[in-house]
C-alpha cells in the first residue's frame, strides 16, 4: 500500500479540488487544518484532518510523518491589504517551514503551489518558466510568491529535499468566485459597465489539480511548471460571455489613466478609514500589466491536457448560477 500524502491549504479552492482528486484516485490523504471548520471540510472530501499550521514547524513535522509527498497549497492570495506582513509571513516563512519539516521526517517529494505571478515577466512578453524577472513587483502578493519560491528552492538544495513547483495562472472553475472570476461575474451581472483592455491567462480548476498530481510522479526536481490553458483579452472575454450567457448591460472600455486614478482614490479612502480596499493602485497596476503565459511545458513533460476555455467558463457560470451569484444564462432560462 502506498504511503499517505499531506495537503496543506485543503480548505481553499485549489486545496479542496486537489484533495477530492487524490481521494478519487484511491490515495490516503491527510489534510492540515488550522480550525474545526477546515477539519470538517477535509474529512468531507475524504481526507483525515490533522490539526496544524504552516507557521508551526512542530505541527507540520507531526502531520508529515510517514508521508511520501507533501502538497503545499496553503497561502494567502490578496491585494490592497493595509498590512501585508501576515501574508508575507504565511507565504514565505510558512513555505520554508514545509521544506524544513519534509527534510526532518524524510518526505520523498514536496509539490509546491507557487503562482504564475512569481515568474515576473516583462509587460508585453509571454511568461515562461525561464523568463527573466523584470526586477520589481506589481503587488505585495507577487513579492510574497516570488520570495517564497526562491526560498523553497534554496532550502531544497541546502537540505536535499525533492521539490517541484507548479505555477498556476488564474484558476477558474466551480467554487471560484473571487479575483478574476469575480471580475467576470461583475461583467455578467452588469455591475461593471466600464472595463480596461488587458490580457488574462487562465487554468481550469480540474486541470490545476491534475497538474499537481502529475508533478508528483513526473515532475523534475528543482523545476517549475506553469499551468495555463488559455490566454484571452478582456474584449474577447466580454464577447465570449455575451455569446454563451448574455450580459445585463453593454460593457464599454475606458482609458488606463481612469482606472489608475480610480484605484488610487479608492485605496486612499480605505486607508483613511482603516480598512482594506476593494480596489487600489497595486490591483489596477496588476490588471493593466496583463499576463500571457505559456503552459506547454506541463503538457510536454507532465502529460497535462487542458480543458477548452468555453467549457471552463460554462462550468464556472453554471456553478455560480446554482449559488445565486449570477443570474441564469440564456440556455438555463430556456430550460426552466
Amino acid at each position: 500500500m502506498s504511503r499517505p500524502v499531506l495537503v496543506t491549504g485543503g480548505s481553499g479552492v485549489v486545496g479542496r479540488a486537489l484533495i477530492a482528486r487524490l481521494a478519487a484516485g484511491g490515495r490516503e490523504v491527510r489534510a492540515l487544518a488550522r480550525s474545526e471548520a477546515a477539519s470538517r471540510t477535509g474529512e468531507e472530501l475524504g481526507a483525515r484532518a490533522v490539526r496544524g499550521d504552516v507557521l508551526d514547524p512542530a505541527s507540520l513535522a507531526t502531520a508529515a510523518e510517514g508521508c511520501a509527498t507533501v502538497f503545499h497549497v496553503a497561502g494567502i492570495n490578496a491585494m490592497c491589504l493595509r498590512d501585508p506582513g501576515p501574508m508575507l509571513r504565511t507565504n514565505v516563512e510558512g513555505s520554508a517551514n514545509v521544506v524544513w519539516a519534509a527534510a526532518e521526517v524524510g518526505v520523498e517529494r514536496v509539490v509546491y503551489t507557487s503562482s504564475s505571478s512569481a515568474i515576473g515577466e516583462a509587460q508585453g512578453t509571454i511568461g515562461r518558466e525561464d523568463s527573466p524577472h523584470r526586477g520589481w513587483y506589481l503587488s505585495e502578493y507577487e513579492r510574497s510568491k516570488h520570495l517564497a519560491e526562491r526560498r523553497v528552492f534554496e532550502l531544497a538544495d541546502e537540505l536535499g529535499v525533492n521539490v517541484v513547483s507548479v505555477n498556476p495562472a488564474s484558476v477558474q472553475g466551480p467554487g471560484r468566485a473571487t479575483g478574476s472570476a469575480g471580475l467576470l461575474l461583475d461583467v455578467v451581472n452588469g455591475r461593471l459597465p466600464l472595463l480596461v483592455e488587458t490580457t488574462i491567462s487562465l487554468v481550469d480548476l480540474a486541470d490545476c489539480s491534475e497538474g499537481h498530481v502529475l508533478a508528483e510522479t513526473r515532475g523534475t526536481p528543482g523545476e517549475r511548471y506553469l499551468l495555463c490553458g488559455s490566454t484571452i483579452t478582456t474584449r474577447e472575454a466580454v464577447e465570449l460571455l455575451r455569446r454563451m450567457w448574455g450580459l445585463r448591460r453593454e460593457v464599454r472600455f475606458g482609458p488606463a489613466w481612469l482606472a489608475e486614478a480610480g484605484g488610487a482614490v479608492i485605496g486612499a479612502g480605505a486607508r483613511l478609514v482603516g480598512r482594506d480596499a476593494p480596489v487600489c493602485s497595486e490591483a489596477v497596476r496588476t490588471l493593466l500589466h496583463g499576463h500571457s503565459y505559456d503552459g506547454s511545458k506541463a503538457t510536454r513533460e507532465l502529460g497535462l491536457r487542458y480543458t477548452p476555455l468555453e467549457v471552463t467558463m460554462l462550468r464556472t457560470l453554471e456553478w455560480c448560477a446554482s449559488q445565486g451569484l449570477v443570474r441564469p444564462g440564456r440556455g438555463q432560462r430556456a430550460r426552466t
